[in-house]
């Protein structure tokens, strides 16, 4: 019913990834696939509801209605089986922006936050520009999947008198889905040693084959007593510059200490037509998810037949979510400024480098699969042509 193989022009829109290519001196004629938004147009209903509240012609102060309540709760329920109150969700301008505030409402300059590596790198600025100590738990890679070490985990709050833990799941950039009894490991060490944890469940619609995306606070019910869940429209939907999130605070007092701190530093304001966008998302746009979930899918199942047919040397993490793809190029004897060099300037690829996913990450690249099919067939002969021999 939808049309993901359209290839849409995306240049002169102040475009992220396609407007920056000279100003961040990529060479012109490179295939940005590095940032985490996807290239196929939203919804049509989201265009039709923001096109119809646009013609009204007054932008002024808005606030979340009900309705909007009604929308995030529904879907949660409906998706994940994760039941949420009305008054556990906080809308904020965007999931980076809620780990900061994180940041700022419960721990204090110099205290110890503890994230995996490798991980999505904004959570290393959240931490470092608020002058807290980033305390690293390197994730174990073994026969082409990830696990924790939950000894090191352990071992490193107790040493490091840790304050917060900042958990991704689904995980960016490795593709882990967290299973239940990882998810309670997890919880249980926390649990024990007062440590915070903040959820960034993002990418939870996206979760591929037997992989279930499991809630944090459906782990266990005391959970609610010492977590925080970030959620957002926007990876699901492609709507990441409307900067609407949700975030959903069981406890009484996070909550409260998380809306002071909003309003200490004056993002409590939403944006009327993230409002918009978000409610018609979760209200009329479920089937257009699954099939693109199913187009996004068949991707990553092309480019991993496409490896291993032309390229056994390059390996594909198997995604268990995200529609990024984390890839493994170390057998190709490459240092990180080598590999680097050689995808700009002869594959003509400009990809998130592992490095800067932080400890772990030196040899792969993040691929970003939302993107259509002739695309991605671009996208393979421009590896085959700097990698194939």
């Amino acid at each position: 019913m939808f049309d993901f193989d359209e290839v849409v022009d995306r240049k002169g829109t102040n475009c992220a990834k396609w407007d920056t290519i000279e100003a961040k001196n990529k060479p012109k004629d490179v295939l940005p696939m590095w940032v985490a938004d996807m290239d196929f147009k939203s919804p049509k209903e989201i265009e039709n509801a923001l096109v119809k509240r646009i013609k009204q012609g007054v932008y002024g102060y808005s606030f979340a209605p009900d309705e909007y309540f009604d929308a995030v709760i529904s879907w949660m329920k409906r998706r994940h089986d994760f039941h949420v109150d009305k008054e556990w969700i906080i809308p904020t301008p965007g999931v980076v922006t809620a780990i900061k505030l994180c940041v700022n409402a419960y721990t204090k300059e110099n205290d110890a936050i503890i994230i995996n590596k490798p991980v999505y790198y904004p959570f290393d600025f959240s931490i470092e520009l608020n002058h807290r100590r980033i305390i690293e738990n390197q994730m174990v890679y073994k026969d082409g999947f990830y696990e924790m070490d939950y000894d090191a985990f352990e071992k490193a709050i107790v040493e490091n008198d840790v304050k917060m833990f900042i958990l991704c799941n689904p995980y960016n950039p490795i593709g882990k889905v967290w299973k239940e009894d990882e998810l309670k490991q997890i919880g249980e060490i926390c649990k024990k040693h007062d440590v915070l944890v903040i959820v960034d469940e993002i990418h939870e619609d996206f979760v591929y084959g037997d992989h279930v995306h499991i809630p944090f606070y459906n782990v266990d019910e005391s959970y609610k007593e010492f977590s925080v869940v970030l959620t957002a429209p926007s990876k699901t939907f492609n709507l990441a510059g409307l900067q609407t999130s949700n975030i959903i605070i069981a406890n009484e007092k996070l909550r409260k200490v998380y809306q002071e701190t909003m309003n200490r530093y004056g993002v409590n304001e939403p944006n009327f037509l993230g409002i918009i966008a978000c409610m018609t998302a979760y209200n009329e746009c479920e089937l257009w998810v699954d099939e693109m979930l199913e187009y996004v899918y068949d991707n990553f199942t092309y480019f991993d037949e496409f490896l291993k047919e032309n390229l056994p040397h390059i390996h594909l993490v198997k995604p268990e979510g995200l529609y990024l793809g984390w890839v493994d190029f170390r057998k190709c004897g490459l240092n990180k400024d080598e590999l680097e060099k050689t995808m700009l300037e002869k594959a003509g690829l400009w990809l998130d480098e592992g490095y800067i996913f932080g400890t772990g990450g030196e040899g792969f690249e993040r691929f970003n699969f939302a993107i259509p099919r002739s695309v991605l067939e671009d996208a393979c002969q421009r590896l085959l042509k700097a990698f194939g021999k």
